[in-house]
């Protein structure tokens, strides 16, 4: 009678090890090792050519060039040029029956493409490294066939000096290491993926796991059984892996939603046009994925890349619209591009998803309902308005993992924003948004769950991004052998630009960002002259000037008016809300102020004190602030025994992250830059301005010159600056101590403002040494405050009584030459009294961020003044007036409004346009059922709750004619 089969005593370690080395690339070369069977036969290509261009050609273009002879080993570039290679194929007859696959490897990103067509994309980073011509290859299939590789001269993540974020090397030079012809193992592939499985349950389920040890002993058991010089051995070892897998887990397993994925920067480390083809090699791999594998799903973000694709790969295209339909490529977030959370104004994030919506309702037939930001540093508290309002209900994103101090405590969670909207938030716990389907990552993601009990779902986004290719054929296997098997949780495939303006670019996206600004400068200087002859039409006379207020409310305020012969003379002019006046003629005698003017006193310290009635400003001989008293109530705003605009210098080395951090250790090297006295002279000797300036030296390589303004009847002193910035890894602010104590200060954000504290005593208050503010942050106590503006600038602080500004920083990588070079920029004082609600801090900061326009006109300016809109309620801002989407030349007019105090009110908006309808609309210009507004009396009435956005369609009537 035989003896039963006893499994034998296993040693933990040593059989992990002997499975480990069965599949390990290191041992690849090994007969022993599996690995090392995955290709077997191969033959060199029969022809191989290339040519060399630092164009980025089309296909046509490109194959009409003159190939020259090359092969294995020869080197290419330099960095952002291009290389084509013409790649001849024979493929021998022995192979019928077999899976054949082109095998490439060069530094560089590379596409090949097959008759005309892109088909798959190719970069070691990415682990795609081949290409399969043909699963089967038939009698009656071709023999000879013809490859085009075309290779970018840069990496998957650019071609930085030395290390990945520093500055790119302009001279690198690129390689290829193989090209060949190769039968593909499928079997050695599939048992690899088992066994890497395998592999990672027992390693990550741990030694005191049942289920750990039977991945270890089936691991252990297949490697007995699989020779692969026997391929009937395939079927045993095939069958111990299958009885391993098919063990179901149980109903209450925390559920993982896995899809494919592949997050491309819209610009970064490589210029716009780079991503274009990295778009384009990484689709084109995800639709041989979904062409092989129907239960695949893979999702993508960011209009502006499809809209790239469309007009470059429109075959491609054709695919990606084709797959839509099929349910399993899903386009998702519903914005043009991954904007920045923290600098766009409210205006350019509803344009972000109104735009973005549009387009993917009007290419894949509907919108987006998840907001898909997973890159991105900042959240904006009106987020969650601004998406509900776009017909979006969930919002994904992972940089909150990012933290050096805190921990977020929360990954599935209603987020709340200003005005009380929610959106479900969720953070997929894996904390990645690259991840590659190993068995350490899914159970990471259920272990860092932070929601259990309240929550038994996650994402899990899987694929390599930034031209990695997205996913690849081996993450998807492994993700299906994982589906409901015991011992881990249930896994379902199922369907679920932010570096540029924030400067955390190289410096050639810095350089096409600023040509589009330049452009659209330039296109808005034609609207802005368009408009004012528009205004003019039908007076014929000499040119004019016409003052133009594009701000809600009535302004009285000091503008130099362009004079003959190059000059500028200051007046005094008011225009009306969203109007215009016409300009003081030359000729004409300055009325008498209705506040008292500035005066201007130089004292004989070398001090200068400015004084409108409204404020008074005192500088001492190097231009520091010693005063500024606000003079109906004598209240002194600075701190007793300090100073004002004092510029401070910082020592800013971050851990790694140059350009993107700036850490908590930066502010124990604190420097005062400290200017002479004397260099403060008198600029404009008072009446409806006056002023002084001065020059300080920064360091020996950076200097500063700034005029103090002060205008007849405005609340704040304004700080015009230029600084020639020649630094390495500094950090330049402003400071203002205070005479206001207050645990929290006020910081705009889009449409509202944010309090946050001004004492450090928690880790949370802490961390928080630096934060983002738009126009203004504000100071206050009871009766008595005081706001800092400015015209550009997004870093602020306020520690203790002590307001900064941040002005500029000096990192090195990935740019070197961030920063560097000239800049204006203007911030302002404004000592109040009361809340800064009902001082007006508002209106002032907006001013300053929105000057009155002196337009030339072609004829004879409007002899009378004119308002387009009013609004009569100071609470209520109305930021926008633009046409319509739908009727770009028509009729219909978009309004804008949000409520700016944090209260509920009612007010009434005023035009003097002719109105035929007017409706409320979302803010994708959808209308409002029960929307439609009563107007009469040229105006009608809004109702408004703390922080809401509101937008309307305003109908105009038709002309007589």
């Amino acid at each position: 009678m035989a003896a039963a089969v006893v499994p034998a005593l296993k040693h933990w370690r040593t059989t992990l090890g002997r499975a480990e080395k069965f599949v390990s690339p290191v041992y690849s070369t090994h007969d022993c090792n599996l690995r090392s069977r995955l290709y077997r036969d191969s033959c060199p290509v029969a022809g191989l050519s290339s040519f060399l261009t630092s164009e980025r050609l089309s296909y046509q273009e490109a194959v009409q060039q003159d190939f020259c002879p090359a092969q294995v080993g020869d080197s290419f570039g330099p960095t952002w040029w291009t290389c084509w290679f013409r790649v001849e194929l024979t493929i021998p007859e022995a192979w019928v029956g077999q899976e054949v696959h082109f095998r490439w490897e060069s530094d560089g990103e590379g596409m090949v493409w097959r008759d005309g067509e892109p088909v798959q994309g190719l970069t070691k980073e990415g682990e795609k490294t081949s290409y399969v011509l043909t699963e089967r290859l038939g009698e009656g299939d071709p023999r000879s066939l013809t490859l085009y590789v075309e290779v970018a001269c840069s990496g998957l993540l650019g071609a930085g000096k030395g290390t990945m974020i520093a500055a790119p090397d302009p001279e690198k030079m690129f390689q290829v290491s193989r090209a060949e012809l190769a039968l593909f193992h499928q079997d050695v592939h599939k048992l690899l993926v088992d066994l890497e499985l395998l592999l990672g349950m027992a390693k990550g389920l741990g030694e005191d796991n049942q289920r750990s040890f039977q991945a270890l002993y089936t691991a252990n058991q297949i490697v007995n059984v699989y020779d692969p010089a026997q391929p009937e051995t395939f079927l045993m070892a095939q069958d111990l892996a299958s009885k391993f897998f098919g063990q179901r887990g149980g109903e209450s397993q925390h559920t993982i939603h896995a899809m494919g994925h592949c997050h491309i920067d819209t610009a970064w480390l490589w210029p716009f046009k780079e991503t274009v083809r990295k778009c384009a090699r990484s689709w084109v791999t995800a639709v041989q994925l979904m062409e092989r594998n129907p239960e695949f799903i893979f999702v993508c973000s960011q209009a502006q890349q499809l809209e790239w694709v469309k007009n470059q790969y429109p075959g491609l295209y054709s695919r990606l619209q084709e797959f839509a339909c099929r349910g399993q490529f899903v386009p998702v977030g519903g914005t043009w591009v991954e904007m920045d959370g923290n600098l766009p104004s409210g205006e350019a994030m509803v344009r972000q998803f109104l735009q973005g919506q549009n387009f993917f309702l009007q290419e894949f037939g509907k919108m987006c309902s998840e907001f898909w930001l997973p890159d991105s540093f900042g959240y904006s508290a009106q987020l969650p308005q601004i998406m509900r309002s776009c017909g979006i209900r969930h919002f994904l994103t992972q940089k909150l993992s990012w933290n050096l101090v805190n921990s977020f405590p929360h990954h599935t969670f209603f987020w709340e924003g200003l005005d009380g909207s929610c959106v479900l938030a969720h953070f997929p716990p894996g904390d990645s948004y690259g991840m590659e389907g190993s068995v350490e990552e899914v159970l990471k993601t259920v272990a860092r769950n932070r929601d259990k009990g309240r929550t038994n779902h996650s994402a899990f986004l899987f694929g390599f991004g930034d031209g990695g290719g997205g996913p690849t054929q081996t993450m998807v296997d492994r993700l299906k052998r994982l589906y409901n098997t015991d011992g881990l949780p249930r896994l379902l495939l199922l369907n679920q630009f932010h570096d540029v303006v924030t400067g955390s670019c190289i410096q050639l996206v810095a350089e096409e960002a600023m040509c589009h600004y330049e452009d659209i400068r330039s296109h808005g200087n034609a609207l802005l002259n368009a408009a004012a002859a528009a205004l003019c039409a039908g007076e014929p006379g000499p040119e004019g000037l016409l003052i133009v207020n594009t701000l809600p409310w009535k302004r009285t305020e000091v503008l130099a008016l362009p004079r003959p012969g190059g000059t500028h003379s200051l007046a005094l002019v008011t225009v009306p809300s969203m109007g215009y006046a016409p300009a003081p003629a030359l000729t004409s005698l300055q009325p008498l102020l209705p506040q008292q003017p500035v005066f201007v006193v130089r004292e004989t310290d070398g001090s200068v004190t400015l004084d409108n009635g409204i404020i008074r400003v005192r500088l001492d001989p190097t231009g520091r602030l010693t005063s500024l008293v606000l003079v109906a109530s004598n209240r002194e705003a600075i701190a007793e025994g300090a100073v004002g605009n004092q510029f401070v210098l910082f020592d800013d080395v971050p851990l790694y992250w140059d350009a993107w951090d700036v850490m908590d250790y930066h502010l124990e090297t604190r420097k005062p830059v400290l200017g002479q006295a004397g260099t403060l002279a008198v600029g404009t000797e008072g009446g409806v301005r006056g002023s002084a300036w001065f020059l300080l030296q920064i360091s020996p390589n950076s200097r500063l010159s700034q005029e103090v303004v002060l205008d007849v009847g405005c609340p704040y002193v304004r700080f015009h600056t230029e600084v020639h910035w020649h630094e390495d890894h500094k950090f330049l602010k402003v400071e203002f101590p205070a005479r206001v104590r207050s645990p929290q200060a006020t910081y705009e954000v889009q449409f509202g403002h944010l309090q946050r504290p001004t004492h450090q005593n928690t880790s949370w208050d802490w961390a928080r040494f630096e934060v983002w503010a738009h126009r203004w942050m504000d100071l206050s106590e009871h009766g008595f405050g005081l706001a800092l503006l400015n015209d550009c600038k997004y870093g602020a602080s306020v520690r203790g009584s002590v307001l900064s500004l941040s002005l500029l920083r000096a990192p090195k990588a990935p740019d070197a030459t961030a920063d560097m070079g000239r800049h204006e920029f203007t911030y302002a004082l404004m000592p109040h009294k009361g809340s800064f609600q009902d001082a007006g801090v508002i209106q002032a900061a907006y001013s300053l961020n929105f000057p009155l326009l002196a337009l030339p006109t072609p004829g004879r300016v409007p002899m009378a003044t004119w308002s387009a809109f009013s609004v009569s309620s100071p609470a209520v801002v109305l930021e926008t007036v633009k046409q319509a989407e739908s009727t770009p030349q028509g009729r219909t007019l978009v309004l804008r409004l949000y409520e700016a105090h944090g209260s509920h009110v009612d007010c009434w908006l005023h035009t003097s346009l002719p109105v035929q309808e007017a409706v409320l609309c979302d803010l994708l210009e959808r209308r409002d059922p029960a929307g439609h507004l009563p107007f009469r009396d040229a105006r009608l009435k809004l109702t408004f709750s703390p922080f809401q956005v509101q937008s309307l369609l305003v109908v105009l009537q038709a002309p007589l004619n």
